[in-house]
């Protein structure tokens, strides 16, 4: 028998929050962690190689990597597409015949003195 590493998905429930945190918390760190090695390959590239061109395009584009890891990781799961339930005049509706209530039988009445006098 065959047992997989991680448990199969059987819902289609949202993940936790704190999944979430983790996820965007990775994400962050993913594209924030490309800044500096674009920024040591720019200095090698312009002090060892000469190639300022090459090491001004690698500084130019690590630039807005700090804001765009920013945005991507405040950014909210996409919803789920839910199919709402709407009338469609062409739908028929089923109804059911209502029982109407029957009169009731008062077995006893009571009659409870009054305090307030009259």
């Amino acid at each position: 028998m065959h047992r997989h590493e991680s448990p199969v998905l059987i819902t289609g429930a949202a993940l936790s929050p704190a999944e979430e945190f983790a996820a965007r918390r990775r994400r962050y760190s993913l594209i924030m962690s490309m800044r500096i090695p674009c920024l040591v390959v720019a200095g090698v590239l312009a002090l060892g190689f000469g190639w300022t061109i090459a090491a001004a395009v690698l500084v130019v584009a690590s630039v807005p990597l700090p804001w765009i890891a920013v945005l991507i990781a405040n950014d909210a799961p996409p919803r789920k597409a839910e199919k709402t339930a709407r009338w469609r005049p062409d739908q028929v509706i089923e109804t059911r015949p209502v029982r109407a209530l029957e009169p009731a039988t008062v077995i006893e009445v009571i009659d409870v003195p009054s305090d307030r006098a009259a």
